[in-house]
């Protein structure tokens, strides 16, 4: 069964990893997507981000790096995938995210989302923590993988 873990990744972090692994074990074929949202600024390129979600999942045999810009559903449709991976970290992820899934599945009902609660370690982890941290220089290796921390460093610098 196919299944899809769609995000920003901006950037991936070792929570996202987490549930990539895991859902790897499930799945027998995991696609993450980098979903565009022309509304948001993101800190690293779509480009940018699909290589270093490559480059960080390149011992997972059964994972598929892809981007779409327009509805999850859509997606989902197009590659005939009925599972959406959903990382959760804290209590107050999983309210935007219910909602996200009844949407979804009212849109497409024969859909059905999986919350997967990542590894304790990172439940505090966001994107947004790691990048402001790394603005103020403090060590995110912690965090994130190290071609991640180094493309951060270098992209804070220019």
């Amino acid at each position: 069964m196919k299944a899809i873990y769609p995000g920003s990744f901006d950037p991936i972090t070792f929570g996202h990893l987490d549930i990539i692994k895991r859902a790897s074990k499930i799945f027998s074929e995991v696609f993450v997507v980098v979903m565009e949202n022309k509304r948001k600024k993101y800190t690293f390129s779509l480009e940018e981000r699909i290589e270093m979600i490559k480059e960080c999942t390149k011992d997972i045999a059964n994972i598929k790096v892809d981007y779409f810009n327009g509805l999850l559903i859509d997606y989902l449709q197009k590659n005939k995938i009925d599972v959406i991976i959903r990382g959760l970290r804290a209590v107050t992820d999983f309210e935007y995210e219910l909602q996200m899934a009844m949407a979804n599945k009212e849109m497409c009902p024969h859909t059905d989302t999986v919350f997967l609660m990542t590894d304790k370690k990172y439940s505090f982890i966001s994107s947004s923590l790691v990048k402001e941290v790394a603005y103020f220089g403090g060590d995110i290796s912690r965090w994130v993988p190290k071609n991640v921390e180094e493309k951060l460093i270098q992209k804070l610098r220019e």
